[in-house]
């Protein structure tokens, strides 16, 4: 699986290997290396060689040429069955009908996390993949979801984008927990302004997990507020995002972007112990048992009756290890959605507030702690440079490179072609802690809350 890119390579072999350089050469040396340059180089060593040594260039392709009825049906077989499974569900997704749902907000509700946790658990579903049939010739893949929090101008606002056939489960799901909120279908606000184009400026990232996917970030359940307390002991992490979102000013604009489809094993792409699809509790695993040894000790000693050294392991399982060990447990237990985070900001070029990009890349941070996982960026989009004059200096990169970020959200695209994102796995406990109806507790002015609901009349009444 790509951590990153546009269809993780199009089934070409050994691309994933080159990429995996460029990226460890991105992350270490700090320099970007697009693949035009490198195509360039290697035509010009190739008519190089040709001038030098023409007579063994001449054997070498026609060694190759001989050999083509045996390397080139390997190479064509694998890059034609990924295109036509990739034309088969491209298909597959534009004849579904996608839509915006805006999550109005309850005036008075004291409802917990947990209530929006039992809202992720409804949607864990994955329908359309069940035969090869259905995944290859029809090109079928199971729903994804992105809940998104957005704020235009300072208005804060909670959106679902779905498909249009799950739009009955979305409403269940969300009615059945906030009796109070309404669910409207919307126009969709990325589609009404061009953040990657003059005079607009954009900063924009993709976030990952640091640590073992099984290993939780901060839940709703370490901040207490899985049971009701009292408003002012309660500490709501979204609290400190809608703030910073009720902050801007007219002519700004915040969004965050939370992807999800139910997990299955696509991220690992390969087989646990037992020879089954290895999966985030296959790697839950590992970690606890990586957590245990580094737990033992082994110590010398010598045995009083035969006078012979012995080694003996000694087990000083620490508080935290125990912490962590519990949490990775707690978590693994539930339901679990590959996850894919991005966020951007964007404005006009003279209301453009730069700091704002160093809220971002930080923007995760009380989710985050140094006994439990944290999010950080990715080096993807904005985090793909850095400003170094020799990286991009005629600011065509960065800038195609923002134009793709803007297309990506439109589409929501993060699992399939064209774009196949760097993701996490979370459980619904967590994507509970990112994304939840905030309570009444939660008083950011610009965070609009509805006065009362509508509803139907009586089915009772008289004719």
């Amino acid at each position: 699986m790509s951590s990153g890119g546009h269809g993780g390579g199009g089934g070409l072999p050994g691309f994933s290997i080159v990429q995996g350089w460029l990226h460890t050469g991105h992350n270490e040396g700090g320099l970007h290396v697009a693949a035009k340059p490198l195509i360039i180089i290697f035509v010009i060593l190739l008519i190089v060689l040709f001038f030098w040594m023409p007579e063994q260039m001449i054997r070498n392709f026609s060694f190759l040429l001989f050999f083509a009825p045996v390397w080139l049906p390997i190479i064509l077989f694998k890059w034609t069955f990924y295109q036509y499974l990739t034309a088969n569900r491209s298909a597959y997704i534009a004849r579904q009908k996608h839509i915006l749902l805006e999550i109005r907000l309850p005036r008075d509700t004291m409802k917990t996390p947990a209530a929006m946790e039992s809202v992720f658990s409804a949607l864990h579903v994955g329908p359309g993949e069940a035969t090869w049939w259905k995944r290859i010739v029809l090109g079928q893949s199971r729903p994804w979801y992105s809940f998104e929090i957005v704020s235009l101008g300072g208005r804060v606002h909670f959106y679902v984008w779905t498909r249009e056939a799950f739009r009955r489960a979305i409403d269940s799901a969300i009615y059945a927990q906030y009796p109070g909120a309404e669910v409207v279908e919307v126009e969709d606000y990325s589609r009404l302004v061009d953040p990657a184009h003059e005079p607009n400026q954009i900063v924009g990232f993709e976030y990952l997990k640091r640590d073992p996917q099984g290993l939780p970030i901060r839940t709703y359940i370490d901040f207490k507020l899985d049971k009701p307390a009292k408003p002012e002991e309660q500490v709501d992490p979204l609290a400190q995002l809608t703030e910073l979102m009720g902050s801007l000013g007219p002519h700004e604009q915040l969004w965050v972007q939370i992807v999800i489809r139910t997990h299955k094993a696509e991220k690992y792409a390969k087989k646990n112990a037992a020879g089954k699809d290895y999966t985030w509790k296959d790697e839950a695993k590992e970690a606890i048992a990586d957590l245990r040894k580094e737990a033992t000790q082994e110590a010398l000693e010598t045995d009083p009756g035969t006078g012979r050294t012995v080694i003996k392991k000694l087990v000083n399982m620490t508080e935290g290890l125990k912490d962590k060990i519990a949490s990775i447990e707690r978590n693994t237990g539930k339901l679990a959605f590959d996850t894919g985070i991005r966020a951007l900001y964007t404005a006009p070029a003279e209301h453009y507030q730069g700091i704002v990009g160093g809220f971002l890349v930080s923007l995760f941070k009380p989710f985050s702690s140094e006994g439990q996982n944290s999010l950080s960026v990715a080096q993807e989009w904005s985090n793909k440079y850095n400003e170094f004059p020799w990286e991009d200096p005629s600011g065509h990169h960065k800038a195609h490179s923002m134009h793709l970020m803007v297309e990506m959200w439109r589409r929501r695209a993060f699992f399939h072609a064209p774009y196949i994102g760097g993701y996490n796995v979370m459980s619904t406990e967590e994507l509970a802690t990112l994304f939840h109806v905030p309570s009444s507790t939660v008083a950011t002015p610009s965070l609009p809350r509805i006065q009362s609901t509508t509803g139907g009349a009586p089915s009772n009444l008289p004719m």
